[in-house]
């Protein structure tokens, strides 16, 4: 494995005061939910003894405006949801970690991620050269290098070819997997076991217990052998005994940001060399049975963002038939397709190259699939403009002051008010009767909020 999560990393204590929850304008939300009667609505069909209900949760990556992710689940937790399947890419991958392993399924995680969130310096992220650090930050604040451009660029150059990202990425990984020890998950088989601790779930409509599994999903881009890879499901091709893995490895592959970190590394890959043999039945194989790969497999495995290949993996835990008896809400942080990109330039040209192969597989997804349009909460955070018509937030800024943050939060925060406000459960499962040509026991007309 590349890299070792050392139990030498500490984190700070929690400040006595929270600037997240002690900012006003979130005050003001915690008691609009409060004033909507949030709790009262009808979110899901499956509910715990407490009345919580639970939903699946899907959320985009994005950098540092994955920030904006802690906002929307605070006002979910507070509105009396709670999360049972969890899948993420990149910085959604982050917060789904942490939601994962932070605490209990049934109990509100979000204080404990803001109380970590406020105590870090998001930019000992950026974890490379410190020269190099200060010029990106002035690349992404837009300023002028204060030295000669060409040495400048020499560097970058050079360190990009050596090592092929300008972070090597493991202040992050040390930090998730610090965290999650500090929740008493110290590997895959920890989290797992605390993974399968369900409080007693209940059909809101009937009373009958009900038996659901709590799945996770973390998307990374296996780029050595051209693979879209799940984990922790797909980690046995990585690892001999994945269970005694970090569950901050996952999180590493998957938020790899092309050139900004370095690839994530797995060496002494499982039966490297071999060619597994393609007329056994699949479940006597591991290449062929998740990915379809039928060649040697390799000796050491190259991981970039995930969002190379699914920035937003709404189709995770897709029912195909029937009426689901909970939805999958999905969070977005960047905008829908609403204009086009610029071509004109060799820079334009490559953002839009990336950009359509990051959102492609997803938007495909949802063309088919209409109804999810219902369960998606878009932040926008990407577009997101200052009073002076700039853009607020640049998704590679790990140097963002606190304020920045702050606001972030409460845009995520925000925009779960206005979609839980706006959703109606009754109306979604009778759009998915529709389509699924099936008529629900459950739909009733005094449902429908």
């Amino acid at each position: 494995m590349f890299s070792i999560c050392k139990p030498g990393f500490k984190q700070k204590k929690c400040k006595a005061m929270n600037p997240f929850l002690d900012d006003e304008r979130v005050k003001e939300l915690l008691a609009e939910v409060e004033r909507l009667n949030l709790k009262g609505k009808h979110y899901s069909d499956i509910i715990d003894e407490q009345g919580c209900q639970y939903v699946d949760l899907v959320q985009q990556g994005g950098g540092v405006l994955g920030i904006a992710l802690v906002g929307y689940t605070h006002i979910l937790e507070e509105a009396g949801i709670r999360f049972l399947s969890l899948a993420g890419t990149s910085a959604g991958a982050i917060n789904t970690m942490m939601i994962a392993g932070l605490g209990e399924i049934g109990k509100p995680v979000s204080t404990q991620i803001l109380d970590i969130l406020c105590n870090v310096n998001l930019f000992d992220f950026a974890d490379g050269n410190p020269r190099l650090k200060s010029l990106i930050q002035r690349i992404i604040d837009e300023k002028p290098f204060k030295l000669n451009l060409f040495f400048n660029s020499l560097l970058i150059w050079r360190t990009l070819k050596k090592e092929l990202g300008l972070n090597p990425g493991m202040y992050f990984e040390k930090w998730v997997d610090e965290n999650l020890r500090l929740a008493g998950i110290g590997n895959l088989g920890d989290l797992q076991k605390h993974r399968q601790k369900l409080p007693k779930l209940i059909d809101r409509v009937t009373g009958d217990p009900i038996e659901r599994q709590a799945d996770l999903k973390i998307i990374a881009s296996d780029i050595t052998s051209k693979s879209k890879i799940t984990f922790p499901e797909m980690a046995e091709l990585y690892w001999d005994n994945p269970t005694l893995i970090s569950p901050a490895c996952f999180v590493r592959a998957s938020m790899s940001i092309p050139f900004f970190f370095q690839p994530y590394r797995v060496f002494n890959i499982p039966n490297a060399g071999t060619v597994e043999n393609p007329n056994l039945p699949k479940g006597q194989t591991k290449w062929i049975r998740h990915v379809g790969y039928r060649g040697p497999i390799p000796k050491e495995v190259s991981f970039v963002d995930g969002g190379m290949l699914s920035n937003f993996p709404i189709d995770a835990f897709h029912l195909t038939n029937g009426v689901p008896k909970k939805p999958t809400f999905g969070a977005r942080l960047s905008t829908w397709r609403s204009s086009c990109s610029k071509t004109d330039t060799l820079g334009a040209m490559c953002g839009a190259m990336v950009s359509t192969m990051r959102q492609l597989h997803d938007y495909d997804f949802l063309l088919k699939h209409e109804d999810y349009k219902n369960l998606i909460c878009s932040i926008d955070a990407d577009e997101k403009l200052d009073e002076n018509g700039n853009l607020m937030f640049n998704w590679l800024d790990f140097n963002m002051p606190k304020e920045k943050q702050i606001a972030l939060f409460i845009l995520g925060a925000e925009k779960a008010l206005e979609f839980l406000s706006s959703f109606n459960w009754g109306y979604y499962k009778g759009v998915r009767a529709v389509l699924q040509s099936v008529k629900p026991k459950t739909i009733q007309t005094k449902n429908y909020e």
